[in-house]
């Protein structure tokens, strides 16, 4: 167990400093010249005075008491929190690369622009289809941005008010609905059949003239590829509809099966979930968007194009572009990351990435099954969802199990998602990590299982070893309290 940290404000002695200026060799300017007296503070900051060295050794151990890739297992369901290469961290760090000015001539950074033109024709082998745009930064504004251009596509052929619906699966992720509800479409919800997939009568029965989309993840959040996928594209395309592709799960089919090839319109990655970019904590990240030939006038301004000898420019004259979805051209290091991991593994590496992806959570899946209940008994691709309904009837919830998982030394998977599977373990182990940690992981699943059955409440009581014990996840969420003030004096007498 971690012992006790006191806060950075507790501690130090007046007088003590990090650093010290040399004097100043030239005039110093009152305050009063320089800032404006209403902006002025009127009070001295209450801040510790401390060394460098315990300033230093302060932060190091806080940041030793994160949890991260680099640490240990995260098999986070959903979001591939995969290890990613650290080459690829140095190539984006490359001063060409790190210190380019979006501001600066074409002609100045025809290598940024190269790169940028390199990578959007990758990913569009790898998604099957011709045009893309690099410049949604993350996996949901490439939704919105796939979302804006279906909607420029009906209105270019007046048909925008009268489709105004959005199909969606019960398996989706959430931000599908959110997305398409930002962009004013009425969001029609369609069950899953018995094996996990789109259930195709209840597709038929909503797919009409008011469809603009459908919506799909394939492989969907139950980590399990839709048998039906090129009848649901044909449902939908009969219908005047069009097919978007949420390339979250991407990491399961890259360089086996191609998006375009199965009826996909239009497609998102994430780069920074499939294409080495490390994530979490909200960024940074990358969602470009490829299209099929009949949605590519509609592409955010501008596209890095090839122009005559070799060079590469900016291309702005797109008069049906829905416009920019982001400042310049995107976030060009991520873009970078997703180059050098793409350049480094090739088409055949990359089959490998899914095809060790799928094997590994086949693997753990089989291992797993006699120990909890599985709601689909089939074959899944990067990612599979257990229930804990065998441990809930003894009192113990998914969650209790995950805060468990800490104890062992693993961050817990995602739970409660999807929401169509009751107490939920989805759980996604990646293709970067090694068999002994695949059985590391099970053995303490199972301990776990255990646990539940013969000592509910040791379970019900975790985490037990972490510096910060159980959270009351509701009211940290609704009651932030991010400031520090200092204790009140003790009242004397």
């Amino acid at each position: 167990m971690q012992k006790e940290m006191s806060l950075i404000f507790e501690g130090g002695a007046p007088g003590r400093r990090a650093f010290v200026l040399p004097p100043a060799d030239v005039p110093e300017e009152p305050l009063e010249r320089l800032i404006p007296a209403e902006h002025l503070r009127q009070e001295e900051l209450s801040l510790p005075e401390q060394a460098e060295v315990d300033v230093v050794r302060h932060y190091t151990n806080l940041s030793r008491r994160n949890f991260a890739v680099d640490v240990g297992f995260y098999p986070l369901g959903s979001c591939t929190m995969k290890y990613n290469p650290k080459v690829n961290e140095m190539a984006a760090s490359l001063p060409g690369f790190a210190k380019v000015h979006p501001y600066q001539p074409e002609e100045t950074v025809q290598g940024a622009l190269e790169l940028m033109y390199n990578l959007g024709q990758y990913l569009c082998r790898i998604a099957g289809l011709n045009h893309v745009s690099l410049q949604p930064a993350a996996g949901a504004h490439g939704e919105l941005t796939g979302l804006l251009l279906i909607k420029a596509y009906h209105m270019d052929r007046g048909e925008d008010e009268q489709r105004r619906e959005v199909i969606i699966p019960d398996s989706a992720h959430g931000t599908n609905p959110a997305s398409a509800a930002m962009c004013g479409y009425k969001v029609v919800t369609v069950r899953s059949d018995e094996r996990g997939g789109m259930d195709l009568a209840e597709l038929r029965k909503v797919a009409g003239p008011k469809t603009a989309a459908l919506m799909l993840t394939n492989p969907n959040t139950l980590g399990l590829f839709d048998e039906n996928i090129t009848e649901i594209a044909a449902i939908v395309h009969e219908a005047g509809g069009l097919l978007y592709y949420d390339g979250a799960n991407a990491n399961a089919v890259v360089g086996i099966a191609k998006p375009g090839d199965m009826g996909f319109d239009v497609v998102h990655f994430n780069l920074h979930k499939t294409f080495s970019t490390p994530h979490g904590g909200g960024g940074p990240g990358a969602g470009p968007v490829c299209v099929c030939d009949k949605l590519a006038p509609f592409l955010p301004v501008p596209v890095v194009v090839a122009a005559e000898e070799g060079r590469y420019k900016l291309d702005y004259d797109r008069p049906k572009s829905i416009g920019q979805v982001k400042s310049f051209y995107g976030n060009f290091g991520v873009l970078v990351r997703a180059y050098a991991y793409i350049r480094a593994l090739g088409a055949s590496g990359l089959r490998e990435v899914a095809e060790t992806a799928v094997l590994h959570a086949n693997y753990l899946m089989r291992k797993l099954a006699p120990y909890f209940d599985l709601p689909y008994d089939r074959p899944c691709k990067h990612e599979f969802v257990l229930s804990g309904k065998r441990q809930k009837s003894r009192g113990v919830r998914t969650l209790d199990m995950a805060k468990r998982l800490l104890d062992y030394g693993f961050h817990a998977p995602t739970v409660y998602f999807p929401l169509i599977v009751d107490e939920a373990i989805m759980i996604e182990p990646t293709e970067t990590e090694s068999k002994e940690t695949l059985d590391a992981f099970a053995a303490a699943m199972i301990a776990i299982a255990d646990e539940a059955e013969k000592d509910p409440e040791l379970v019900k009581s975790a985490p037990l070893t972490t510096v910060v014990k159980r959270l009351d996840e509701t009211r940290a969420a609704r009651q932030l309290d991010l400031r520090w003030r200092p204790a009140p004096a003790a009242k004397s007498g």
